[in-house]
């Protein structure tokens, strides 16, 4: 691996968030009893979301139209493609059925909040500039790829998903209703709305951001034993295809002319995985579907992956793809 990289990784494994989650993995490793209470874990969830997203609708306030339809379409497209490609590429790799492909699809298309409010962190605690609208891609990014992959899935289905009762699930879910509410207040209030909050929801971030972590970190470790169950396609899968997702996302974001930090940040929405959203849409829709299979994937590998190589890699490939693509345009 390229020094960068490496430097990159070492960087962003020294720091608190990232030591958290794997001090929740050493918890579970030593059969420790740590846990963070459940209505503590469900507030700090609360907090991270609707900051997130409050943040975000105070900067798509200030940004212009013109800054933003390309990202948008941009981000829109890999919302359909990257479960497709997921679709096709388990099929190629594992030797799961249509219907554990689709609910593979399904997450791997959808995003984790979690891993982009890490890089999120990262990358601005490394010097680069952000869109503040990327909160935007990554609310437009939560729902197409669950419906193609549940569309996937579907293909030779015997009965027919209860799309009804599977779409409101997902509209209504916490992720969703949190982050594009918490874009309204953002861009209803602007930034002197925000001035009266930001105590709470900017200096107390990173470190409510460090005791989620350790919780999911707890979470994950739980889902190690797993792997094993799942055989050794899925975990192939769940190593390489956020590569695959995440450099698509990177180039594609560099080209609709978001910053390196930006497209950073759009490679490393490609690239992770739903463990919230996701689940609560195939559960419903695909309850033959293997839990075992795509929850360990996206928690048990690929969520550890990200956070702890995937985020400095997309970061360092932003950096260099910069550079070749603007010689080259």
């Amino acid at each position: 691996m390229d020094m960068g990289v490496l430097s990159l990784a070492a960087t962003n494994l020294v720091s608190p968030p990232v030591l958290a989650f794997v001090l929740g993995l050493l918890a579970v490793s030593i059969k420790s009893d740590l846990r963070l209470p459940e209505a503590f874990y469900q507030a700090i969830s609360i907090y991270l979301l609707l900051g997130i997203g409050i943040k975000g609708g105070v900067a798509l306030r200030s940004a212009s139209l013109s800054e933003i339809w390309l990202p948008l379409v941009v981000t829109l497209a890999l919302g359909l493609l990257i479960p497709l490609v997921a679709f096709f590429y388990a099929g190629v790799i594992t030797k799961l059925n249509g219907v554990n492909r689709g609910a593979l699809a399904a997450h791997y298309g959808s995003t984790s909040l979690v891993t982009f409010t890490a890089a999120l962190v990262f990358i601005e605690s490394s010097g680069q500039f952000v869109e503040g609208f990327l909160v935007t891609l990554l609310a437009v990014l939560e729902i197409p790829g669950i419906i193609v992959g549940l569309m996937l899935a579907s293909r030779g289905r015997q009965r027919s998903i209860a799309w009804g009762e599977s779409l409101r699930e997902v509209l209504s879910g916490r992720s969703i209703v949190l982050l594009v509410g918490g874009l309204a207040v953002g861009f209803v209030t602007g930034s002197a709305g925000f001035a009266s909050i930001e105590p709470f929801f900017g200096g107390l971030f990173t470190g409510v951001l460090t005791l989620f972590l350790l919780e999911l970190g707890i979470v994950a470790g739980r889902r190690l034993s797993d792997i094993k169950k799942a055989g050794v396609g899925v975990v192939v899968f769940a190593l390489s295809f956020p590569l695959i997702a995440g450099s698509a996302g990177v180039a594609a974001g560099l080209l609709s002319g978001l910053s390196v930090g930006g497209a950073a940040l759009l490679g490393v929405l490609s690239a992770s995985s739903s463990y919230i959203a996701a689940p609560t849409a195939v559960r419903l829709a695909l309850p033959e579907a293997s839990p075992g299979v795509y929850l360990t994937a996206s928690l048990g590998i690929t969520f550890p992956f990200n956070l702890i190589a995937g985020i400095p890699a997309y970061y360092w490939l932003a950096q260099t793809l910069e550079g070749v693509l603007s010689w080259n345009l």
